[in-house]
């Protein structure tokens, strides 16, 4: 996935389920860290935290994002 398909999905995320996104995205942290699958945990805590500037009005979903 590229950083753009991220903050596409991110963007999705927030406007489908709100702030429960985060919730969701914290929960699949914290259990697939506790499996083991701490590939798959790292995807959701990138998610975490797109969708957590989102709700702040960091960043713009529907606008281009620039990572530096």
């Amino acid at each position: 996935m590229t950083t753009g398909d991220l903050y596409r999905l991110a963007g999705d995320l927030a406007e489908e389920h709100g702030k429960a996104a985060s919730d969701y995205a914290s929960r699949a942290v914290m259990t697939l860290e506790a499996e083991g699958a701490h590939e798959r945990a790292q995807f959701w805590f990138v998610m975490l935290v797109l969708l957590g500037d989102i709700h702040a009005g960091r960043i713009d979903p529907d606008k281009q994002i620039s990572i530096h």
